[in-house]
C-alpha cells in the first residue's frame, strides 16, 4: 500500500486534513518553518513572531539593537501564556511531522486533476473562471468580463496578487488583535489586583479602626467600673451610718419599753411600803431615760447622691465629632496650638517687661 494514498485519503478527510494544517493567526494552510507551543499548538513561525513582537514591542529579533531577556506569549487557540527566553519565537521548538504532512498533502493535491467546481465561475460568463479582481468595483470577476462585459472601464488587476495581498492585510489584523487582546489581559490583570490590594488595604484599615474603638470602649468601661465603685462606697457608707442609727433607736426603745412596764406593775403593788421602796428609782430612772434619748440623726438631704452626676455632653460632642483625618492636618494643627502658644508667652514677656 502506497504511503501517502493512505495518510492523505480522499473526499471530506481531505478536508477535515487541511482544517487541520490551517494557522490560527493567518487563517492559511501552515508556513514552514512550523512551530509547536508547550501547549501542543502549531503555528507558522513568522505568524507567531508578528504576534510576539506586536506584544513586546521593546523585544529585538536577531538584528534588533534593543535588547531583552525574554517576552510573553499567549496562544492564539488555548489562551495558555508561554513565557519566551531571550530567542523569542526562534526558541521554539519545529514541528517537523506537521511539515511533512504539509508537504505530502501539497504533493497529493497538486497530482490530482481539478474538479469540476472546485474553482469560482463568473455569473456572466458560465464556463469562464473567475481569475482577476476589479479594483474600482472591489469584486472578482473574469476576463471575458472585462473584455466585453460590465467591467471594461474598470481597473483590474491579477486575482493572485490581490488575493495574497488582502491575506496579508488580514493576518496582520489578526495579529494585531490578538495583541491587543493580549492588553488588554494584561490590564484586566492589574484591575484584579488592584482590587485584590483595594480589599486587603480595606480589611487592614478596619482592623486598626476596631482595634482603636476597642481601645476606648475599655478606657470607658474601667472609668465606668470606676465611677460606679465610688457610688456604691458612697452608698455603703451612708447606709452604715443609718443602720447604726437604727440599731442605736432599737436599744433605746427596747430599753424604754422595759421601764414602762417595770412602772405599770409598779402601779399595780398593794402595799404602799413595798410600792414606795422602789418607786423613787424607778422614777429617776424613767427621768434620766427621758432626757439622755438625745441619739444621733441624718442631716436634711443625707440620701442625697446627687453630686455624683457627670456631664458629658462636651465628650460625646468629641466623639461624635471623631472622623478620618490626615497626618499632614494633624501635623498643621499641632503646629497652629504651638505658634499660638508661642505667641501668648511673647506678649506676656512684654507686658511684664513694659
Amino acid at each position: 500500500m502506497d504511503y501517502k494514498s493512505s495518510l492523505i485519503p480522499d473526499g471530506n478527510a481531505m478536508e477535515n486534513l487541511e482544517k487541520q494544517l490551517i494557522c490560527p493567526i493567518c487563517l492559511e494552510m501552515f508556513t514552514k518553518p512550523v512551530v509547536i507551543l508547550p501547549c501542543q499548538h502549531n503555528l507558522c513561525r513568522k505568524c507567531a513572531n508578528d504576534v510576539f513582537q506586536a506584544a513586546n514591542p521593546y523585544w529585538t529579533n536577531r538584528g534588533g539593537s534593543v535588547s531583552m531577556s525574554g517576552g510573553r506569549f499567549r496562544c492564539p487557540s488555548c489562551r495558555h501564556e508561554v513565557i519566551m527566553d531571550r530567542h523569542g519565537v526562534y526558541g521554539l521548538q519545529r514541528n517537523l511531522l506537521v511539515e511533512n504532512i504539509i508537504d505530502i498533502y501539497k504533493q497529493e493535491c497538486s497530482s490530482r486533476p481539478l474538479q469540476k467546481g472546485s474553482h469560482p465561475m463568473c455569473k456572466e460568463h458560465e464556463d469562464e473562471k473567475i481569475n482577476i479582481y476589479c479594483l474600482t468595483c472591489e469584486v472578482p470577476t473574469c476576463s471575458l468580463c472585462k473584455v466585453f462585459g460590465a467591467h471594461q472601464a474598470c481597473e483590474v488587476a491579477p486575482l493572485q496578487s490581490i488575493f495574497q495581498g488582502q491575506k496579508t492585510e488580514l493576518s496582520n489584523c489578526i495579529s494585531m488583535l490578538v495583541a491587543g487582546n493580549d492588553r488588554v489581559q494584561t490590564i484586566i490583570s492589574q484591575l484584579e489586583d488592584s482590587c485584590r490590594v483595594t480589599k486587603e488595604n480595606s480589611h487592614q484599615v478596619k482592623e486598626e479602626l476596631s482595634q482603636k474603638f476597642d481601645a476606648l470602649y475599655a478606657i470607658l468601661d474601667e472609668k465606668k467600673s470606676e465611677l460606679l465603685q465610688r457610688i456604691t462606697q458612697e452608698q455603703e457608707e451612708k447606709l452604715g451610718f443609718i443602720e447604726a442609727l437604727i440599731l442605736q433607736y432599737r436599744e433605746q426603745l427596747e430599753k424604754s419599753t422595759k421601764l414602762v412596764e417595770t412602772a405599770i406593775q409598779s402601779l399595780d403593788e398593794p402595799g404602799g411600803a413595798t410600792f414606795l421602796s422602789s418607786a423613787k428609782q424607778l422614777i429617776k430612772s424613767i427621768v434620766e431615760a427621758s432626757k439622755g434619748c438625745q441619739l444621733g440623726k441624718t442631716e436634711q438631704g443625707f440620701e442625697n447622691m446627687d453630686y455624683f452626676t457627670l456631664d458629658l455632653e462636651h465628650i460625646a460632642e468629641a466623639l461624635r465629632a471623631i472622623d478620618f483625618g490626615t497626618d499632614e492636618e494633624e501635623e498643621e494643627e499641632f503646629t497652629e496650638e504651638e505658634a499660638d502658644e508661642e505667641e501668648g508667652v511673647t506678649t506676656e514677656g512684654k507686658e511684664e517687661h513694659q
